[in-house]
């Protein structure tokens, strides 16, 4: 059986660049939560990778820290197709 997605490096990937994204904003986990209406544990769980986000959860995240989502996920893809990992 495959493992789950959350034990692959590729979602460590995600998880990296989400804090980059979040980062490269200059925003703080506190910032950006309160940008998205929620509770600063929410921006770390997701970020440790102990709470996932659908897809629109996902475009929202960028959003708010000035991404859209296409180029994130461009660049998601890129990062694991080059052996970035």
């Amino acid at each position: 059986m495959p493992a789950k997605s959350i034990h692959r490096p590729e979602y460590q990937e995600l998880l990296s660049l989400l804090r980059e994204i979040r980062e490269k904003s200059g925003l703080q986990q506190a910032d950006l939560a309160a940008a998205l209406g929620r509770p600063q544990s929410y921006i770390s769980n997701v970020e440790r990778g102990s709470r996932r986000m659908d897809l629109l959860q996902l475009r929202e995240y960028c959003m708010a820290c000035g991404q859209d989502l296409v180029p994130f996920v461009k660049k998601f893809e890129k990062s694991i197709t080059d052996g970035r990992l």
